[in-house]
């Protein structure tokens, strides 16, 4: 329920607060008013196209917000939850334009995308207009319609769901088909690159042992000069340092007859002349494996290249190189048993298919059933509305066949939503054959159908409020009253605004604002005030009798009051016990 609308600098609105209340709330108010403002701010709130034309004049920006109540049950409120917005029974939307087009949207504080609100927006309110009411010509929401009315969006969804997984391997099938259509062609391309592999036949980790490799034969005969002058000053020429280090052994072990501290120093000496000629041995081995080699130099330099070649094309590191052999020798293989793969695959879209389809089936024979219910419903609805000889056919058919999707099932074409199409069609008079409303209906035809269907659906309709502007153009008297019976039973489920010229429907409201407008400092501006008791009984007999009000006008709309009254009362309490219901639980 939309409980309070703030709107600033918004046209010709500078500063608006409004509290609504539960049932029926009526705007009334002189034509150009601003009645059709609140529309557009509403509009706005709930995910319309932003413009700077909504700012007021001589302001730097406009500004929305409202405070909505909700109940725990409340389709809203269980989308908040899905997308983790926090909230304690309200909600806070407020949208804000600048001077450059560009506007901010906020959910309880929190940024959010217009995309957001606007597929958030319909769960809060459905609004409802001489514009608005070409939504109902539009066949692409009639199937919506109607499995509102049945209840059946679980099994809607639940038809989706496995359909998006038919589809899913529809695709795959259609891939695997594709490979195996350009199967030769993708063998000799992958035969190819895995010969070019394999042929040069990378090793992990040989990278690094040829570049050391090739590091030492590039340097071969350093090595060996440096090896050759190591060995001979440690073991191999006069005067080398183990024998000299022999000698300081054998005189230290002499002296220590006469000092035997010498012994261990002499004997830890000794250890270390042992330790210098095994480095000495290990210096001469590693020379024997140095050599100078130019052709294995050769060797080693061609076949860093060809490993170069390799990175260059499926690198940049040799360790990609061997993964990209892995895959296409994998691909390869795979290849091979393509034809058998597509016709498993093509098996399970079969079984898969024929079990979406049967779902789908069952749900087509209930949308048949209830399509005839919400046909009666809604002709029912548009006699009591002043169009009694009119009538409304719910038209279920099967989908076209499609047959490049393949995805048909008993001569339909399935689809997420089943194997349906449904439109609306209606015979405005007696002996007509039905036929689709936006080829029919006029438009104040159009807008009592769409009052009747939202009143056939006021229990079922995920929206929390309707908003209905002026959808009682170009009716009068009895018919005029109905409509207002109609949107005050409405009322009963949903809260209710309306925005009418008519004091027989006015009459019904529960709660009553009045739009004007008014000039000041050259500028004008819009302002709303409720009216209860006299000021309310003088704007209906304003409405009943135009600019000079005469007593009988306002007789007329003391008995329009009383007559409604049992029925506001109604409304209000219907409506207070489903709020301290909702409330209620846990």
């Amino acid at each position: 329920m939309l409980s309070t609308l703030r709107v600033r600098n918004f046209v010709l609105i500078d500063q608006l607060e409004l509290e609504l209340g539960p049932g029926l709330n009526v705007l009334t108010g002189e034509t150009g008013a601003g009645k059709s403002i609140l529309v557009d701010a509403i509009g706005l709130l709930l995910g319309g196209r932003a413009s700077p034309d909504v700012i007021r004049h001589g302001a730097d920006d406009a500004e929305v917000e409202a405070l909505f109540t909700l109940g725990p049950d409340d389709a809203a409120a269980r989308h908040l939850q899905a997308v983790g917005i926090p909230f304690q029974d309200e909600l806070v939307i407020r949208r804000v334009v600048t001077q450059n087009g560009r506007s901010r949207a906020y959910l309880n504080g929190r940024l959010c995308t217009v995309a957001e609100l606007a597929s958030f927006g319909p769960l809060l309110m459905d609004i409802a207009s001489q514009h608005e009411s070409v939504s109902l010509t539009d066949p692409g929401t009639h199937l919506g319609y109607l499995d509102d009315f049945a209840s059946l969006g679980a099994e809607r969804d639940a038809v989706a769901a496995r359909f998006d997984e038919l589809r899913a391997l529809a695709q795959q099938c259609q891939r695997e088909a594709e490979l195996v259509r350009s199967r030769a062609q993708r063998e000799a391309y992958l035969s190819f690159q895995l010969a070019t592999l394999d042929e040069v036949d990378p090793k992990p980790g040989e990278e690094e042992e040829l570049q050391a490799e090739r590091n030492r034969l590039r340097h071969a005969d350093r090595i060996q000069n440096a090896i050759g002058r190591s060995v001979l000053r440690l073991t191999d020429d006069e005067g080398a340092i183990v024998d000299e280090l022999g000698r300081i052994v054998s005189d230290l072990r002499s002296a220590s007859a006469y000092e035997p501290a010498l012994e261990a120093i002499a004997t830890a000496i000794e250890a270390a002349r042992n330790e210098l000629i095994e480095a000495s041995w290990q210096i001469s081995r590693v020379a024997e494996r140095v050599e100078s080699d130019p052709a294995r130099l050769s060797q080693i330099d061609e076949r860093l290249y060809a490993l170069e070649k390799l990175k260059r094309q499926y690198g940049p590191e040799l360790s990609d190189v061997l993964q990209a052999r892995d895959r296409l020798r994998a691909e390869y293989e795979a290849l091979s048993s393509s034809e058998e793969r597509l016709a498993e695959l093509e098996a399970q879209r079969e079984w898969l298919l024929d079990q979406v389809g049967e779902m789908a089936h069952a749900l087509s024979a209930k949308r048949a059933a209830a399509a005839v219910k919400l046909s009666d419903s809604i002709t029912r609805e548009l006699a009591a509305l002043g169009m009694g000889t009119a009538r409304v056919v719910v038209e279920v058919a099967p989908l076209q066949v499609d047959d490049q999707q393949g995805l048909n099932f008993k001569g339909a074409r399935l689809s997420r939503h089943g194997l349906d199409r449904v439109e609306f069609l209606i015979a405005p008079n007696k002996g007509v054959e039905p036929r689709p409303l936006r080829k029919v209906a006029s438009g104040g035809e159009l807008s009592r159908a769409l009052l009747a269907l939202k009143r056939v659906l006021a229990d079922v309709a995920p929206a929390g409020a309707y908003l209905f502007d002026e959808v009682d153009t170009g009716v009068g008297g009895a018919v005029a009253e109905a409509i207002g019976r109609a949107m005050a039973d409405v009322a009963r489920h949903r809260q209710v605004i309306c925005i009418t010229h008519l004091a027989q429907i006015a009459a019904f409201g529960t709660t009553h604002f009045v739009v004007h407008k008014s000039v000041e400092d050259r500028m004008t501006r819009s302002t709303i005030v409720e009216v209860k008791g006299k000021p309310r009984v003088q704007e209906l007999a304003r409405m009943i009798s135009g600019a000079t009000v005469s007593d009988a006008a306002r007789k007329a709309a003391i008995e329009m009051l009383r007559a409604a009254e049992p029925m506001a009362s109604e409304i209000l309490s219907a409506r207070r016990s489903s709020l301290v219901s909702s409330v209620r639980q846990p």
